[in-house]
């Protein structure tokens, strides 16, 4: 008889399954903790952080937070913010995760856009534990963004070069979240809105505070918004 360990066939599906975002989280984890070390962090932050936090934009964002000495209270309302879209994927993923006992947190924990992405498109192999499944490509997806944050930390910590431009990656990363949130919603009303109140932050002077206010004004005025149908684009 052939001797095989439990959830073998499982393991290799989830594999197979996370293979696309094997090569995107190595590079932009790598570019994460180039930054972060080059920031002045200690190399093994990286690891850290992706092991407690692993939120990738928020992650990015706070290295220049941190780095200028941002409050608290910027901090947390901007990673609220920009991770809040989570809270779409998990209600959509209530009923699926409700049968679920033993990883449930963790599913909640590892949520990611490109891990919500493949639970929602592929099934788990037949006779195949879903929940082991669905954790295994989660835990996968985490260890993958994990391993090139440590290696883009390691590389950064040894390199006197600072490589000119990969700072840049931060901003890529950020236009296309702003680009998939505008496809998604189609309506210009809120980014228009925050839009004009960073303009008129910065023309007043408002420069360093230009993030809290601009979160806080945005907020206020998109909450006045009329809600879609009722005339706005």
């Amino acid at each position: 008889m052939k001797f095989s360990l439990p959830h073998a066939h499982t393991f290799r599906a989830a594999f197979a399954t996370s293979l696309p975002v094997l090569f995107g989280y190595l590079s932009i984890g790598f570019a994460y903790g180039f930054l972060l070390v080059k920031a002045g962090f200690a190399w093994f932050w990286a690891p850290v952080s992706g092991i407690l936090i692993f939120a990738g934009a928020a992650q990015f964002l706070s290295i220049g937070m941190l780095a200028s000495g941002r409050s608290i209270g910027e901090m947390f309302l901007a990673v609220l913010l920009i991770n809040a879209r989570h809270m779409v994927y998990g209600f959509s993923l209530l009923e699926r995760f409700r049968a679920f006992s033993r990883f449930r947190a963790y599913l909640i924990f590892g949520l990611t856009d490109e891990t919500y992405g493949l639970l929602t498109t592929v099934e788990p192999p037949a006779g195949a534990d879903a929940e082991v499944f669905d954790a295994l490509v989660t835990g996968l997806n985490q260890s993958y963004w994990v391993s090139g944050s440590t290696m883009g930390a390691l590389f950064g910590s040894v390199l006197a070069w600072d490589a000119p431009g990969i700072e840049f990656s931060m901003t890529a990363l950020f236009t296309v979240l702003l680009v998939e949130q505008i496809r998604s919603l189609r309506r210009p009303g809120p980014f228009l809105i925050a839009l004009g109140v960073c303009v008129a932050l910065y023309l007043v002077g408002l420069k360093e505070q230009s993030l809290l206010l601009g979160i806080v004004l945005s907020a206020i005025g998109v909450f006045f918004l009329p809600r879609k149908g009722a005339g706005d684009a």
